[in-house]
């Protein structure tokens, strides 16, 4: 017999609004986005019920914003109430976007649910045997918390097995807001056995044993940066306290990337096979779901000349979106980025006695001479500590890597600005 088995979960954002994305689909896809949420969650709780597990761990961010709408509250708590009756067990803090001070409809939480408040609290999962699982936990009361929290919580009892709950910012993530932070020592130095964290999106093990220090990510993913399977995870401890992580998708749609070199592609069907063929792959890998599709074009290729014709860019993504739309199931494209370019003997170009190959000359060699990328760089300051710039750029200034790609982007343009002065 195991000790515990729950599942983890965080960041279900119920109510996500998917601005803009949802105005500009057709009305199969808008609805299934207005849904999306709603539909992870009712599967994060069928997956509880499924898997006959003791709790369901809730680290924060369960709706969108403080003013939760009374649709997300009733359909949160709906789902509690169908574990209650199973009797499983919830626990729940709040994080930033759900602080405790936001507004709250007058609804009853189901008796088998915790919800944590402002400090730390000590809560036994088995009211039979409250020495055997303890979770401890704690909610943002306001949305704006900068405090270390792990430090009000010092240091826990040996002996029963430990499970903190906490929505937090583990070593100061740059992609997401800096609330509540903390160190991975800090969370070691506890005496927890198992961090069930939120706020992070991406799912992640910080630690594997003594502590487990885990994020789930969200459920579903909202935005062209949330790619790939969303869910929770069932999680197993043994009688000897080892920690089994299962993790278990539970998205409703998906968000994809397509990357096309046009390099290799000499006409317009051959660029729409591509992006045929790309979409099916990543439909085919997406386990029956719906995919949402961001789409980048990239390399130099006659194709080019077609995308730079006004409104041609749109069109091919009408384009798309007319044969994959109506596909069940779906996949709907978002956007197209163009970062293509006009063909281009580089070869033959560098042998030339003009300004072009003047400029593809000293590309090539700030690739190899340090000092000439110095002296390139020596312009940026102009531009990064300028009086009405520098409030947005301060601290931005690119990296050795970013420079080089800074670079490679430069000579692209002045080729491509060269090129249409030959064509004149």
């Amino acid at each position: 017999m195991s000790i515990i088995r729950f599942v983890h979960a965080a960041d279900l954002h119920l109510d996500s609004p998917f601005t803009g994305l949802r105005n500009a689909a057709p009305e199969h896809v808008a609805q299934t986005l207005y849904d999306a949420t709603f539909a992870a969650y009712e599967n994060l709780i069928d997956l509880c019920i499924r898997e006959r597990v003791d709790a369901l761990l809730v680290a924060g961010d369960i709706y969108d914003g403080a003013d939760r709408s009374l649709r997300a509250q009733h359909k949160f708590i709906d789902g509690l109430e169908r574990l209650d009756s199973e009797g499983i067990r919830s626990f729940v803090c709040h994080g930033n976007h759900d602080p405790l001070d936001g507004w709250e409809a007058r609804l009853n939480y189901p008796a088998g649910c915790h919800r944590f408040v402002e400090d730390f609290e000590a809560v036994p999962v088995f009211a039979e045997d409250p020495s055997r699982v303890v979770v401890h936990g704690i909610s943002y009361w306001t949305r704006d918390v900068y405090e270390n929290l792990v430090l009000r919580l010092g240091r826990v009892d040996s002996g029963p097995f430990s499970i903190g709950l906490l929505h937090a910012n583990v070593g100061s993530n740059p992609d997401h807001a800096v609330y509540a932070p903390c160190t991975l020592a800090d969370l070691a130095e506890s005496g927890i056995d198992y961090w069930a964290l939120g706020h992070i999106h991406t799912r992640q093990t910080l630690s594997e044993h003594r502590p487990t220090v885990v994020y789930p990510g969200n459920t579903q993913g909202r935005h062209a940066n949330e790619t790939g399977a969303r869910g929770a995870y069932l999680v197993d401890v043994s009688d000897s306290g080892n920690v089994r992580l299962d993790f278990r998708p539970l998205d409703i749609v998906r968000w994809e990337h397509i990357e096309i070199d046009i390099s290799g592609l000499d006409s317009d069907q051959h660029l729409l096979n591509a992006v045929h063929n790309s979409i099916e792959e990543k439909l085919d890998s997406a386990d029956g779901r719906p995919i949402i599709v961001r789409l980048a074009l990239s390399g130099r290729g006659e194709v080019s000349n077609m995308l730079r014709r006004s409104d041609a860019v749109d069109d091919l993504r009408t384009t798309i979106n007319d044969e994959w739309a109506k596909q069940t199931p779906f996949a709907w494209c978002e956007r197209i980025e163009n970062n293509t370019a006009s063909p281009l003997d580089r070869s033959a170009r560098l042998e030339g006695v003009d300004f072009m190959a003047e400029i593809l000359k000293t590309a090539d060699a700030a690739g190899g001479d340090a000092n000439l990328r110095e002296r390139l760089r020596d312009g940026l300051p102009d531009l990064y500590q300028h009086r009405r710039f520098r409030r947005y750029l301060s601290g931005a200034a690119p990296t050795d890597e970013d420079f080089a790609a800074i670079l490679e982007e430069a000579e692209s343009m002045v080729v491509d600005l060269l090129s249409e002065d030959d064509k004149r």
